[in-house]
């Protein structure tokens, strides 16, 4: 996945205004882009706290609380976006997170 153009399709409420995009290099840019916007929402939550901590499953109700989410990305071989889902992105995100665990 590394090297494919993704782009993270969001809606964070019902208000359909709240649409927005996020436009990355790869699929693990877009992963550590997710991460980033919960570690960001936590920081504005608990401004006090100096490190901040989760696991999984806060991340993943964090994304079953956006309104909706899902991912495009770029398949070289048909040169196209493919759409991916939320449950797509749970579980790389998953894979990516245990990858840098293990470092």
């Amino acid at each position: 996945m590394a090297g494919r153009h993704t782009i993270i399709l969001m809606q964070p409420s019902q208000n359909r205004a709240s649409r927005t995009f996020m436009d990355y290099n790869s699929v693990n840019h877009a992963l550590d882009g997710i991460c980033g916007l919960y570690e960001r929402k936590i920081r504005d939550i608990n401004p006090m706290v100096p490190n901040i901590t989760y696991d999984i499953s806060d991340l993943y109700n964090f994304i079953d609380g956006l309104a909706d989410i899902s991912a495009l990305v770029y398949d070289h071989s048909i040169q196209a976006f493919l759409p991916y889902d939320r449950q797509w992105i749970k579980q790389k995100l998953f894979q990516h997170l245990k990858k840098l665990a293990q470092r």
